[in-house]
This record gives C-alpha cells, structure tokens and sequence, in this order.
C-alpha cells in the first residue's frame, strides 16, 4: 500500500503481501518539535478509531475476511485456489476506489498428493497426519518399518545405532513456536544422516485436539531425501509410551508429495497516492496465500484484510496523507520479496509494516529503528489512548520485511493477544471461528492511525 505524504488524504493499499509505506521530508526536527506534531494527529486518530470502533466501518475487516475466505477457501502457492485469491482481492480492492495492480513474481510449487500413515503393530491404528511443504513421497506403495521416538536432536544422535532403515519419531516437548519448530525444519535431515527412511514429527502446537500441523521444512544439501510429515502430539505420545513398554512399534507411511517447477503469480498491489512526496512509502502487509488445510483465516488472511482495511479507512476519511501509502501484497513470501527486486530505491522507504501472526486483540506495536524513531513512534502509539493500546515493544516480527529491516529501513508488527495462534496454525482449525470482529476492528484501527501518521509526519522516521 503507499501513500504521498502531507495530507489532503489518507492513503492505503493491499497486496498479497499487504503493505502500506509512508515517507517525510529530509528535515531532522527536534524532538519537542515532533512530539507537538505528532499530537497535532490526536483529532485525526480520534477520527479513525470512531469510524472502526463504532462507526460505518465497524465490522467490515471481518465481513471482507469472511467473504474473501469463504469464497476461496485455503490458498497453498502455486495453486488455482491462490490465482483465484488473487483474481477475488484485485476486484475488491478496485471496488473498494483504490489504484490496484499487479506484479508478476515467481512462486514455490510444492503438491501435497495423496497421503496416510497408519500404526500396524503392536495395534492397527489411523494416524492423523499432514506431509510438510518440501517434503519428497514414498514409494507407491508407501515405507513400512519400525519406528524409533526421540525427544531431541541430542536424543536421536545417542540412538545413532538404532536410526538405519527405521522411521524416526520426534515427540519433543513444545517450548515454544521459534525454539520447537527447529524439529520440524531440520528433523528429516538429522534423522536421514544417521540412515532413517522417513520421519513423523510431533506437530509444533502447545495444545492439540488429535490435530496435525503442517508447514515448510529444509532439506540441507547433500544429505539423502526422505519423507517427511507431522502428526498428532497424541499419537506421537502413544508411541512413545508403547516403546517405553518394549513393545515394537511398526508403522506405514504413504504421500505422494512432489515438487514442481516455481509457478507463475503476482503479487497484488494497493496503494493511495500521496499529494507531496509520492515517492515516499509507507508499507503495508500481509501474505495472500496460506497452507492447503483450513481456510487460511487466521494465518494470514487477517493481516491481509486489516491492511486493506487502513487504505479503506483512510479513504473513507478523505484525509490525504503527504506521502505514498503502498503496497499491500498477497502472495508467497518468497514471491513478494522478488517482487520488490533491486530496483526499489530503500531510501524512501519510511516505514514497513508486517501483520503475520494473527489479527486477535492488539496489546502492542511492535518496532524496530533507531532511537530517534523509537522516540517518534512512542509518541504515535500515544494516539492509540481511546483503545487502550499505547505499548511500544522493541523488535518487529516478520518473515517478510526482515530484508527491509535489515537495509535500514523502520519496521513495526502488531503484538496480539496470541497465546491461541499456534492452536490452530497450519492446520485445519485455521478458520473464521478463530476471528473476532471486535479484534478485528481493533488492530484496523491502529494499523491505519499508525500508518497514516507516520506517512504524514514532516519528515521520514530517522533512520
């Protein structure tokens, strides 16, 4: 999404990755010059969170999401389902009076096929489980062999001995998404040294209800393929207990997962136009596409939608911003970040703005900059009072505006009350039973009084 600077009004944009940026003059104000000018936006906040909170606009970050969802259902990159993702937002937005386009970018293609495990002795037993993303098949006819559970990396290296020609089981304790999720990245490749056929990993969920989860795994080079899923935390505890007894565990594993050639997609682009320094960006986003299993409601289609939703709001305003807000983008991550390519000019870029893990009540803003801009932006979250949600926590999150931090450029995330996200994270509880319309409307609400003001401050975030 982009936006000009200094308004005659406000600015926004959604993309597969949604993304608005907003950009000021070279001048450097001091900082009492900046707190006033960031106040003089009190009226304007105020504006915004009355048109969410209980105004025309209340609820409409919901129904979009609902309509967009139950439409489309689940949207894996490379999909049909992700081209009509594209096709659906690209109308909406252009619907909706904003400046959409879209840019072709090169997308991961990876095919889940046809899939299953079961338990075959010591007892026949189903087991519930998702193939991750990368992961090669079986043979036709699937791998059968005994199992052996694990409970770490240091574990599996102590049973180096009793890896080859089985499938190794990962039943390791959940500590927490970033920590745990090693096992699920890197655990076919570990196990696969040591001569495993397959591996079966315990889903990266503090709370399960026999439900797996799937997501993205690396094979590192040179070390032999092998299938690779995720099943229950209570299948990967009844298996554990089973060879904790002595008992032979064999069980049966089928997928015909296969990795196709990167596919052809877009990135889809809003944007509303700033009236001073439309070169200067404030970005919004949001991935489009998500895992082939739920609907892709929570993850990320909030973050998607709450991005469209501030250029929404800023344009029912009619509040110019000095700056560009743009870009709001909707497809694969590793797409999006393509898209931006070499040719866009970091230096106007303002701020980058990632929504990626979830769109439940907002409790903080999260930044990262210098401490000039962290001085400037504890002054803009002040704004936020009439919500409650003044925090400003250091170090934003996400995937993709690390490379955008990393160059220099300001960063902020929203911190929400997710102590539910990795619950339903990709998996089939990944629906709109998940979502708040009262939440929803909350963290509108503070991605459009955090984006247009910063968008329409005198001057760009001091990098």
């Amino acid at each position: 999404m982009a936006v000009e600077r200094r308004p005659p009004s406000l600015h926004a944009s959604p993309l597969l990755l949604w993304s608005l940026l907003l950009v000021g003059c070279e001048c450097v104000p001091t900082q009492r010059d900046t707190t006033k000018e960031v106040a003089s936006y009190t009226d304007v906040a105020n504006q915004i969170i009355k048109l969410v909170l209980s105004g025309p606009a209340q609820k409409r970050s919901y129904q979009r999401l609902s309509n967009f969802t139950d439409a489309i259902g689940n949207r894996v990159s490379g999909s049909h389902n992700l081209e009509l993702a594209i096709a659906y937002m690209y109308q909406a937005m252009s619907q909706d009076g904003l400046d959409v386009h879209l840019e072709p970018v090169k997308i991961p293609h990876w095919v889940r096929g046809e899939e299953g495990a079961e338990m075959t002795q010591p007892r026949p037993k189903r087991l519930a489980m998702l193939g991750l993303g990368s992961s090669v098949g079986t043979p036709p006819e699937g791998i059968e062999a005994e199992v052996v559970v694990v409970s770490s990396f240091e574990d599996l290296k102590s049973r180096a001995g009793n890896v080859t020609g089985r499938i190794v089981v990962f039943n390791q304790p959940f500590v927490s998404y970033s920590e745990t999720v090693a096992y699920r990245a890197f655990g076919a490749s570990e196990a696969a040294k040591l001569g495993a056929v397959a591996v079966l990993i315990r889903s990266i969920t503090p709370f399960s209800i026999n439900s797996p989860h799937t997501g993205w795994q690396d094979y590192q080079e040179g070390v032999r393929r092998i299938p690779a899923a995720c099943i229950t935390v209570e299948d990967a505890q009844l298996m554990s207990r089973m060879v904790g007894r002595g008992q032979r565990v064999v069980v049966r594993v089928t997928m015909g997962a296969k990795t196709l050639p990167d596919a052809d997609s877009f990135n889809t682009v809003a944007e509303i136009k700033g009236w001073l320094h439309p070169e200067q960006v404030v970005l919004l986003s949001g991935h489009l596409d998500s895992w082939d299993v739920g609907q892709g409601a929570m993850d990320d289609g909030g973050g998607a939608i709450i991005s469209w939703e501030a250029l929404s709001i800023i344009k029912d305003l009619g509040k110019p911003a000095a700056t560009e807000d743009h870009e709001s983008r909707a497809v694969d991550r590793r797409g999006a970040r393509r898209g931006r390519g070499s040719t866009v000019n970091m230096s106007n870029y303002d701020l980058v703005m990632e929504s990626d893990l979830g769109t439940f009540a907002p409790v903080a803003l999260q930044f990262t900059g210098s401490k000039a801009a962290q001085k400037v932006m504890q002054e803009v979250v002040k704004l936020l009072a009439p919500m409650n949600t003044t925090r400003l926590e250091p170090r934003a999150e996400g995937t993709d505006i690390g490379p955008w931090m990393q160059a220099g450029v300001p960063g902020a995330s929203l911190h929400v009350q997710d102590s539910r996200y990795f619950w339903f994270h990709h998996s089939e509880g990944d629906t709109m039973s998940v979502q708040s319309p009262d939440d929803m409307d909350r963290c509108s609400a503070l991605w459009a009084v955090v984006a247009y003001v910063v968008a329409d401050l005198q001057d760009m975030l001091p990098r």
